[in-house]
């Protein structure tokens, strides 16, 4: 039987591969990326995500774990939207999506809305509904997006989950562990930003909880930051807590005094008393982030004020009216200037407006070529926002007594001057001093004319007291340690019979014979401004930049019309700046 052979069988060929996702269209905008929400064209950068996309175009999207400058969680599930590049056509988070060219995406849809009800309901099913005692009633994203996306009774027929009330974390920072969603802001606040990681989430399930390690407090020197981010009424300040309702006070646009930083901040008020400090967002300064000493710097503005000027010390002190006293001030000052004994003590906390009125009634009132350099002694300084230099205005000074041909002399100088009796008469523009034990000497002197927020060691040495206006009672310019020139606002109007520094030094200077006049900041800016513009370019003394819209009750027509009074509420737009924003105050004081 003859071999046979079978025939090679034919190769077989090689399976194709199955087919990949399409490729993407050109890019409509090179060098950007273009999609449609709800619509709308939108073109942003490469990697913008969807929340910030539909942001750019007026879409609020709505979440309570993303935050812009923190790494993504996308644990809430608030902000899932329809896209159409989602896999088997799931919801996907907008936080943690970026868009992609021509691709589209709804938040409107009702299954989009069936998400955001669930996604409430859920997170309401063990936090407690005690809005009416939450001390961040008025500030609360659960309270606004339940008004806004839910609005349905409770189904839940059983206890809630019982939780610890009342933590406190850290010095700073009570939790209320029932109210918490577990968004974990805060804990990856201490770790990314603060690079503490010291909060961390403890056990599973509806059992979980932020918490500390054992034994090891929230200490950071930037924990308040934590009760900023929370979206809820989880974390609260043991500073503010409980002492006023948000929907009572009201915000400025300020600056922080508690270091050389200079961190942009909202001062919130309420008549005329400061309550805290908020940090405000500026890229180029703070980010969004202030430290707890600055955030607890505002209480110089409430104690110990002085509101009245008074002369002579101790129980032989009475109190003036102001010009009387500035001229008792000015007669001390011309005597002790025309014996040689005068020295000036020009504190960095001043303003940059007070500081140019100063300086002028130094040199041509009264004839000095140096002064004194005082102000707050320096504290601690991290590599992220804290400065040792604790004034805000140091910068400032400088700037001034370069521009009047002023020597700057420090302080350790002026006790020994006045040991030696070289010195027999000061005017001190500010009070603070680096070494309050030194205020001792200034008990030896014949004259000691003082402008004073506060009733301090030096204040209660002074012959001549004039009560000086802070910053929360005035408008002005710090120039921080970079050169930055940074705008504060009035908050109130000044206490009692205070004044800013620089009211105070131009009555002094009328008293003493100067012709200059000045009726606000905004004036001793337009006569003396141009002395020191040349070390600050591009400055605007009206540019006050603002990069969100002010939080606090806005301003009503006119009156009393919802019964309150004067001061609960904004008494300036918030996009009024300067002469109209004056004409304003000037109608509703």
């Amino acid at each position: 039987m003859a071999d046979e052979t079978k025939p090679p069988a034919p190769a077989t060929a090689a399976p194709k591969p199955p087919p990949g996702p399409p490729a993407p269209p050109p890019p409509k905008n090179p060098g950007f990326v273009t999609c449609t929400i709800d619509g709308r064209e939108v073109v942003v950068k490469p990697g913008t995500n969807v929340v910030e996309a539909a942001k750019s175009v007026g879409v609020e999207i709505p979440y309570y774990c993303y935050h812009k400058r923190l790494s993504i969680a996308a644990n809430c599930r608030m902000c899932l939207v329809e896209m159409s590049n989602a896999p088997g056509g799931k919801l996907m988070p907008g936080c943690q999506m970026p868009v992609a060219e021509g691709i589209t995406v709804k938040t409107e849809t009702a299954r989009v809305k069936d998400q955001q009800r669930a996604t409430l309901e859920f997170l309401l099913l063990n936090h407690p509904v005690d809005c009416a005692i939450c001390d961040q009633a008025g500030e609360c994203k659960l309270q606004d997006y339940y008004m806004k996306y839910d609005q349905k009774p409770s189904r839940l027929d059983m206890p809630k989950v019982e939780k610890g009330k009342r933590v406190p974390l850290g010095p700073m920072v009570v939790l209320d562990q029932e109210r918490c969603i577990l968004c974990t802001r805060c804990v990856r606040f201490m770790r990314e930003v603060a690079k503490k990681p010291q909060l961390g989430v403890d056990e599973r399930g509806n059992e979980s909880f932020i918490t500390t390690f054992d034994g090891q407090p929230l200490d950071s020197k930037y924990s308040g930051n934590v009760v900023d981010i929370c979206p809820v009424g989880a974390l609260t300040s043991t500073d503010l807590r409980f002492r006023g309702r948000v929907w009572f006070m009201s915000s400025a646009r300020s600056v922080c005094t508690g270091c050389s930083r200079g961190c942009n901040t909202f001062l919130d008020y309420l008549k005329e008393t400061t309550f805290r400090y908020r940090p405000r967002e500026n890229e180029a300064v703070n980010q969004e982030w202030m430290c707890d000493d600055g955030r607890l710097s505002y209480k110089y503005l409430n104690s110990e004020r002085v509101l009245t000027a008074f002369q002579g010390r101790g129980a032989a002190a009475r109190d003036l009216p102001l010009p009387a006293a500035a001229e008792a001030a000015a007669g001390a000052l011309r005597k002790a200037a025309a014996g040689g004994a005068l020295a000036a003590l020009f504190s960095p906390v001043a303003s940059l407006e007070d500081l140019l009125v100063a300086a002028l009634v130094a040199k041509e009132g009264l004839g000095l070529s140096e002064v004194y350099v005082g102000g707050r002694p320096d504290g601690w300084q991290d590599d992220f926002l804290k400065r040792a230099d604790e004034n805000p205005n140091r910068r400032g000074l400088e700037l001034v007594a370069q521009a009047f041909g002023l020597a700057l002399k420090p302080f350790a100088e002026l006790g020994p001057a006045i040991e030696a009796g070289r010195v027999k008469a000061v005017w001190a523009v500010g009070t603070e001093v680096p070494d309050p034990a030194a205020a001792a000497a200034f008990a030896r002197l014949e004259t000691l004319v003082c402008q004073a927020y506060n009733h301090g060691p030096l204040a209660r040495e002074a012959t001549v007291l004039l009560p000086a206006a802070p910053h929360s009672e005035a408008d002005g310019t710090y120039v921080n340690f970079e050169g930055r020139p940074q705008r504060f606002e009035l908050a109130y109007w000044p206490r009692g019979g205070a004044r800013p520094h620089w009211a105070l030094a131009a009555e002094l200077g009328r008293a003493l014979g100067l012709a200059w006049r000045f009726q606000s900041a905004r004036g001793v800016w337009d006569e003396l401004g141009a002395r020191v513009a040349g070390s600050l370019p591009g400055f605007e003394w009206d540019s006050l930049p603002s990069t969100q819209k002010r939080r606090g009750l806005v301003p009503l027509a006119a009156g009393t019309v919802d019964g309150r009074l004067p001061g609960y509420r904004e008494r300036v737009p918030t996009d009024a700046v300067g002469d109209t924003r004056m004409d304003l105050l000037k109608v509703t004081r």
